[in-house]
């Protein structure tokens, strides 16, 4: 019987797009609880970012992780 094999990413350092979900993940969380703790009007934050997500995976283009990539070459 074999195995089934299931995608792994190598977490053995970080790079570029594991970096941009990372930030993605924890803005979406803080827009998240801050709709529904503060303001409804911070779900619209949470949709940003989803969408920019969304673009970033239809095009390519994605200003975080040309942000990041100009940050950590300068290190």
């Amino acid at each position: 019987m074999s195995q089934k094999k299931i995608y792994h990413l190598d977490t053995s350092k970080w790079e570029i797009e594991r970096l941009v979900f990372l930030l993605a993940g924890i803005f979406i969380v803080i827009f998240s609880l801050l709709g529904f703790f503060v303001h409804p009007h911070y779900h619209y934050g949470a949709l940003f970012v989803g969408g920019m997500l969304i673009f970033f995976s239809l095009t390519g283009y994605c200003p975080l992780a040309i942000l990041l990539a100009k940050k950590i070459n300068k290190f």
